[in-house]
Parts: C-alpha cells; sequence; structure tokens
C-alpha cells in the first residue's frame, strides 16, 4: 500500500511540474504574440525573471529550452533564431534562479535585478548581432550594418525591461511562489 501511494504522488507531483511548464510556456508565447508587432516591446524577459527566480535553475531552463522550440512553430522556423533564443532564455533562467537562491529579500533587490535584466537585455540583442551574421556569412559591411539596425530596437527593448521588471518582478514572483507552494 505504501508502495502505491508513493508511486501516484510521483504521478502527481510530475503531473504538476508538466502543468507549471505548460501554462508558464503558454503564457510566454501569448505574451510574446500580442506583442510582436511592436518593436522592442515584450513582457517575456520579466515572466522568465520571475518565473526562474521562483522556479529554480532546474525548472527555469527546462521552460526556457520548451519556450525556444516551440517558439518556432509559432513564428516559423529560423536556425539563428533557435540558437539566439536556446543560448540567452537558458543562461538567463540559470542566472535567475541561481540568484532566487540567494536573495533573501527581493524587494530591497529590486533595483539591481532590474538593472541586470537591463544588461541581460543588452546580451540579448548582443549575442544576436554575433549569431546572425555568423550563421548567414554576412561580410563584414553587413554584420556592421545589421548592429547599427539593432540599435534602434535596443534602447526600447532595455527601457520596457526597466519598466516591466520594475513593475511587475515583485508582483509575479510573489503569485510564482505562492502557485510553487
Amino acid at each position: 500500500m505504501n508502495k502505491e501511494n508513493g508511486q501516484k504522488n510521483r504521478v502527481i507531483t510530475a503531473g504538476r511540474e508538466c502543468a507549471y511548464l505548460a501554462l508558464f510556456v503558454a503564457l510566454l508565447l501569448a505574451a510574446q504574440l500580442v506583442f510582436a508587432a511592436i518593436p522592442g516591446v515584450e513582457l517575456v524577459t520579466a515572466l522568465f525573471v520571475a518565473f526562474s527566480f521562483s522556479f529554480g535553475i532546474r525548472r527555469g531552463v527546462l521552460a526556457a529550452t520548451v519556450f525556444s522550440l516551440l517558439r518556432q512553430l509559432v513564428f516559423g522556423f529560423f536556425p539563428n533564431v533557435l540558437i539566439l533564443y536556446l543560448l540567452y532564455y537558458n543562461l538567463l533562467a540559470l542566472l535567475f534562479g541561481f540568484l532566487g537562491g540567494k536573495v533573501q529579500k527581493p524587494v530591497k533587490a529590486l533595483w539591481w535585478l532590474t538593472l541586470l535584466a537591463c544588461f541581460c537585455s543588452v546580451c540579448f540583442s548582443l549575442f544576436d548581432n554575433i549569431i546572425t551574421p555568423l550563421w548567414y556569412a554576412y561580410t563584414k559591411e553587413v554584420a556592421k550594418a545589421y548592429f547599427f539596425a539593432s540599435l534602434s530596437v535596443l534602447l526600447p527593448q532595455v527601457i520596457c525591461t526597466a519598466v516591466t521588471v520594475g513593475v511587475f518582478f515583485l508582483p509575479l514572483q510573489r503569485a510564482f511562489t505562492f502557485v510553487k507552494r
């Protein structure tokens, strides 16, 4: 009987984990789809930062990988974008998942967590400025033009990250922590 209860508990726990992951990835895809037409506006970073901070590295990385793969179905398959998303969102999940285990008072840390998220947004653009020219074998001149063109999206994206993380991080972190319990 005890062995049976243990198996049922594992099934329930696995089901709960799948439900958390499915709901979160669906939320990410919906948020990205809704704001896809507006350059530089995105909520995915704020959602990922809060989720990884609350749920930890393992769940954050799993969500990042699933999101990166499923996103290709919604927006079309582009190998350079897949590489970019797998690299960036997994690193973001690692970083904020690690910090979630270390930061005891997120309210006091909000200012530097927001700055760190903004820095990560800059890294997203920089990764893209490396991966895309390499993938498509851009000439030096085209890669340079691609870099300068990305700056017009970078600034609004960093501002959006500052606002969304600054405003939504604490409520999202509390909601995710509540759901986790």
